[in-house]
């Protein structure tokens, strides 16, 4: 499972200190992550890097009132900062010694460490944030970046806005040795995932699974377990990844949702896992949380 290894230190009493923050730019072991709308440019040495030196984040387009401070190693050295560059994805193709690459790409890939991975979900979620709330949703008034980029503040009408994160919930419901697998158009052909879907305010997660569940398929869902977490950068979500148990078993599917769902034995989920289903269904990669909900409940993990 991806995103999960974010080591840095964020500093939160810190950060505060605009003084502080200018240290930690200048430091000769600082670095940038440079994201464009659609990708992650990375330094494109052997093996690639994610870190840029901060005067060549500069000279390649980013902005150093806009960079956001990620954090920096729990020993207090190579501080990490992330800036996004207002550049197409030919724009990148033709700058000397970079490179342009999808995050989900780069995670399926497995060539960076999972520390450098997570603290790229977090560049991705932040930079994201910044670049949808450039205005004060009180007054319309330009905002700008504080607190080391954890805080956007109004200079019209005093008005403090925070990051924020997206809570879904994603659930294997099951019913004896059977597991509720669907569709969703957006997918690949073939893969078949779990349910998923938006919290709601005044929701618990219990709530959310049960709603979430009928909403899709039909199914209504009695004891609901939350076994795992995972943040999910497209392009800011935390995903509630639940293990639920169906209290019924006709599905009543959700066509705006759903292509296809169906009841899966666990023999022919292990089949999608190991790559043998007769009609080339699987589920999905490793680096979800789905995966790790349907290969948990088949290792007999929940």
């Amino acid at each position: 499972m991806s995103f999960i290894d974010n080591t840095l230190d964020r500093q939160s009493a810190l950060r505060t200190d605009a003084a502080w923050l200018r240290g930690r730019f200048t430091r000769p072991d600082a670095g940038v992550v440079l994201l464009t709308p659609t990708q992650i440019v990375l330094n494109a040495d052997e093996p690639p890097s994610i870190r840029h030196r901060p005067e060549k984040a500069l000279v390649l387009g980013a902005k150093r009132e806009e960079m956001v401070f990620l954090g920096e190693e729990p020993d207090g050295t190579r501080p990490l900062f992330a800036a996004a560059l207002t550049k197409s994805e030919e724009d990148i193709e033709a700058l000397p010694n970079v490179t342009g690459i999808d995050l989900r790409t780069l995670a399926l890939q497995g060539l960076l460490p999972s520390e450098d991975i997570s603290a790229l979900a977090q560049a991705r979620a932040m930079v994201h944030w910044h670049q949808s709330h450039k205005f004060c949703s009180r007054c319309g008034h330009a905002s700008v970046m504080a607190e080391g980029g954890y805080r956007r503040d109004c200079p019209s009408c005093g008005s403090q806005h925070f990051p924020r994160t997206d809570p879904v919930v994603i659930m294997l419901v099951t019913h004896g040795d059977k597991a509720l697998l669907g569709r969703p158009p957006r997918l690949a052909p073939g893969i078949f995932t779990t349910l998923a879907g938006f919290m709601e305010p005044g929701e618990t997660i219990e709530q959310a699974v049960r709603r979430e569940t009928m909403e899709e398929a039909g199914i209504s869902v009695g004891d609901v377990k939350l076994v795992a977490n995972q943040p999910w950068p497209f392009p800011a979500n935390l995903m509630l990844g639940c293990t639920g148990e169906a209290t019924s078993t006709e599905i009543n599917m959700d066509d705006d949702e759903l292509e296809a769902c169906r009841w899966c034995p666990r023999e022919e989920v292990q089949q999608m896992i190991d790559g043998t289903h007769p009609a080339g269904d699987r589920v999905p990669p490793p680096i979800s949380i789905a995966y790790q909900l349907i290969s948990g409940w088949i290792n007999g993990h929940y």
